[in-house]
């Protein structure tokens, strides 16, 4: 392996590429498929090396306001999350666009495809096109790191942020990656025109009016773009548009010697030409593509004769789930790979909690505790915790977004139901669980709020917790009559009076907080790891 080439997760390989493209600055809220790029950042000796701002924020939102503010002294910046939380960054991240970008700004959404740990399967592709931004979609970890370091150029060329696209397969598979010569940072510099950043409506209607007169110059970017490929073949009976790593699953049926004309897609706006070159060759076209239907849509938009059109739309791809290699086989009318099926002596293991998780202990005193009345009437959240809805716990009814728990059990008080319970982690209490709380204890809510404090944020890998030795203050602080904020200690040997503690805060008429503390088992075991090494190397 030659000294510039690096075994990278696709993840890694994002990094990778910020720190050598000079990135000062690297903002994110942890959640799989994406943790990764800011944890590489923030054990990277080379990133600390330069400086490197890489931090974890309260959550998604905050994260991309923090990069539009790297952006605005002229630095060059990168965003990550998961999917869903571009539906939390999204009032900062649609704006962002109209602000433009004075250094460069990636945001990196890492969709889930499947929904191996996800609420839905939502292709953010139509996040980018709605904000008017280009979108660049790698098939693999070369193409990750190069679109990374091409993406603050792309940034910086037309002023405006860029939306990186990855699904679960390449950000979590590995491929040597060849990375390039290290840029500089940029240094500090403001926007030549100190208006550019407020959007009062006069200002932002001459923003919008400059981010549409730019699009025709996106479209001939992507037109022109390295990514976007055109393979010719033989046979015009079909013409293939791949994205992704959907690229991957066609070339690895042909196994490199194609028969159809392809046209690989890894940038938007979509190449109106390139499909129009493609268009005209064939019989018929079939769309590939990971997550929703996106390119197969818009090309009703200007494809308007009879030639067929073939995808997910027309059940020739299905709708929901992640591709494979055998799926594209289907579709394509080709014999499935031999080996590329799942082995029927492979069983599922369905998630459970951690042997010692103190979930476990909390939820058995809250079952304890509400014994006596009827079922469903917990609401919770989205964590490690959410496993409370299996057997032999089945002690949460809901799992809607960030910090729903607590709005629910309000509204659900509101209409009679009473006692109401919420559910909700330390970290996802501070990411967006506060605002929910305010609104109980302005109304003087009748509900109990459980905050499972295991110092961590743990379903993404052990994350330091905003709400670290902080919740106290922070439920104080709303507003929370302190009486009625309880600690409790989730052990066995703890539990009747625990189960104690939930009987008389859910009888109570107002708004309590309980407080189960005890530090997740996964961080407690690496921190204790960590410190019987350093006691070694003391020796």
């Amino acid at each position: 392996m030659t000294p510039n080439k690096l075994l990278l997760l696709g993840d890694e390989a994002i990094a990778q590429a910020a720190i050598d493209a000079g990135v000062s600055g690297a903002y994110a809220y942890p959640g799989t498929p994406s943790s990764e790029i800011l944890e590489y950042l923030i054990d990277s000796k080379e990133a600390k090396q330069k400086g490197i701002i890489a931090q974890w924020t309260a959550n998604e939102k905050t994260a991309v306001e923090a990069a539009i503010g790297a952006s605005y002294v002229g630095k060059r910046t990168i965003v990550a999350m998961k999917h869903v939380g571009l539906n939390v960054a999204a009032d900062a991240f649609i704006n962002s666009a109209l602000t433009g970008a004075n250094g460069g700004m990636i945001v990196v959404t890492a969709d889930d495809p499947s929904m191996h740990s996800s609420q839905n399967e939502q292709d953010n592709r139509f996040y980018g096109d709605f904000a008017h931004i280009p979108i660049l979609e790698p098939s693999n970890q070369q193409e990750a790191y190069d679109m990374c370091f091409y993406g603050f150029q792309l940034s910086e060329k037309f002023h405006i942020p860029i939306l990186l696209r990855i699904t679960t397969r390449v950000a979590h598979s590995r491929a040597g990656v060849l990375h390039k010569d290290p840029l500089p940072q940029n240094q500090i510099s403001l926007p030549t025109d100190l208006k550019q950043y407020i959007l009062l409506p006069a200002l932002a209607r001459k923003r919008w009016s400059k981010l549409l007169s730019i699009q025709p110059a996106l479209i001939d970017e992507s037109e022109n773009s390295p990514f976007n490929k055109f393979i010719d073949g033989n046979d015009k009976s079909i013409g293939i548009i791949a994205s992704g790593i959907a690229f991957n699953y066609v070339m690895e049926n042909f196994q490199g010697a194609n028969p159809y004309p392809i046209l690989k897609i890894s940038q938007y706006p979509i190449p109106e030409k390139l499909i129009k070159k493609l268009y005209n060759e064939v019989d018929r076209l079939i769309v590939i593509e990971e997550g929703y239907p996106f390119i197969e849509k818009m090309l009703t938009s200007f494809l308007c004769d009879n030639l067929k059109v073939e995808g997910k739309l027309t059940g020739l791809l299905p709708r929901e789930g992640e591709l494979n290699p055998n799926i594209v086989a289907q579709a394509l009318g080709l014999p499935n790979i031999e080996g590329k099926d799942v082995p029927s002596i492979v069983v599922a293991r369905p998630p459970s909690f951690c042997p010692g998780c103190s979930h476990i202990d909390s939820y058995n005193a809250l079952n304890e505790a509400l014994k006596d009345y009827s079922k469903g009437r917990v609401f919770s959240d989205i964590g490690c915790y959410t496993l409370g809805a299996t057997p032999p716990f089945e002690a949460i009814n809901s799992c809607v977004d960030m910090g729903a728990s607590i709005s629910m059990a309000k509204a659900a008080s509101d209409m009679g139901l009473r006692p109401a319970v919420a559910v909700i982690g330390d970290s996802t209490f501070t990411h967006s669980g506060m605002t929910g709380l305010l609104d109980a204890v302005v109304y003087n809510a009748p509900i109990t709020v459980i905050i499972l404090d295991n110092s961590t944020t743990g379903m993404t890998g052990g994350q330091p917790s905003h709400a670290n030795q902080r919740l106290v203050s922070i439920c104080t602080g709303l507003g929370v009559n302190p009486e009625h904020i309880r600690i409790i200690k989730p052990l066995k040997n703890r539990h009747q009076e625990n189960v104690q503690v939930i009987k008389e805060e859910l009888a109570y008429e107002g708004v309590s907080v309980i407080i189960p503390t005890r530090e997740c088992v996964q961080t407690l075991n690496r921190r204790m790891r960590a410190k019987f090494k350093e006691k070694g190397e003391n020796k």
